[in-house]
């Protein structure tokens, strides 16, 4: 389920969530790895969706969950091979995105050489919201980003700190595969990533569009 721009639960799942790794040079830096020299992302399937105001699920399979805060791009029309010049016009808004990864099965598969698809795919791994902004409204370029977890402030950074521009990011995707309407973009997270635990409350705000807040709840 996607929410609309007033912040209501729509009956609408997009087709796929592309996720961008590696966007901010901090956060880069704190994984030990190089800056991309063109943009470089993966997916997370479209049932890790899950509205602000529900549970992160902490998955028995991982002992090590983390939080990523990311401005995330909703696309508004089919779009394929467009030019950086081009990409604005298949916008429909922003809303915030926290890209949750089992870091532990991450960095098991990263040593085998295997995909990191587990570690990012879990039911609620794609927390939402509040809403989404219309893309007139705001510059994604411009925006101030954080995450809190028991109100201790864990990410703070901007977007302008963004390697690759949004506009860039549309590009670099459609030349790959067709972006169609509701598809999401999560375009990065700043430094500052960190485990999140049974109970914790995670509140991630970006400039312009509200604050996220979801709790944490361990399966057993």
């Amino acid at each position: 389920m996607l929410i609309d721009f007033d912040g209501n639960e729509i009956d609408i799942r997009p087709g796929k969530i592309v996720a961008v790794a590696r966007n901010y040079a901090g956060h880069a830096r704190e994984m030990g790895k190089p800056l991309p020299s063109e943009p470089t992302f993966f997916l997370k399937p479209a049932t890790a969706l899950v509205s602000g105001g529900g549970a992160i699920l902490l998955p028995a399979a991982s002992k090590r969950v983390d939080h990523e805060v990311e401005l995330c791009v909703v696309i508004k029309d089919r779009c394929r091979m467009v030019t950086p010049e081009e990409a604005m016009r298949h916008v429909l808004g922003y809303t915030i995105m926290i890209d949750v990864t089992a870091r532990d099965i991450q960095e098991e598969a990263k040593k085998s050489g295997m995909p990191w698809t587990v570690s990012k795919g879990f039911d609620t791994f794609a927390p939402t919201g509040p809403k989404i902004v219309p893309s007139n409204e705001i510059d994604p370029e411009k925006l101030g980003i954080w995450l809190k977890v028991n109100g201790e402030t864990r990410q703070s950074g901007s977007t302008s700190d963004m390697v690759f521009s949004v506009e860039r990011l549309i590009s670099a995707i459609s030349q790959v595969m067709t972006l169609e309407p509701f598809d999401l973009i999560a375009t990065g997270t700043p430094a500052g990533v960190g485990e999140i635990c049974d109970g914790d409350v995670v509140e991630a705000g970006i400039d312009g569009i509200g604050v996220l807040k979801m709790t944490a709840r361990r399966l057993r």
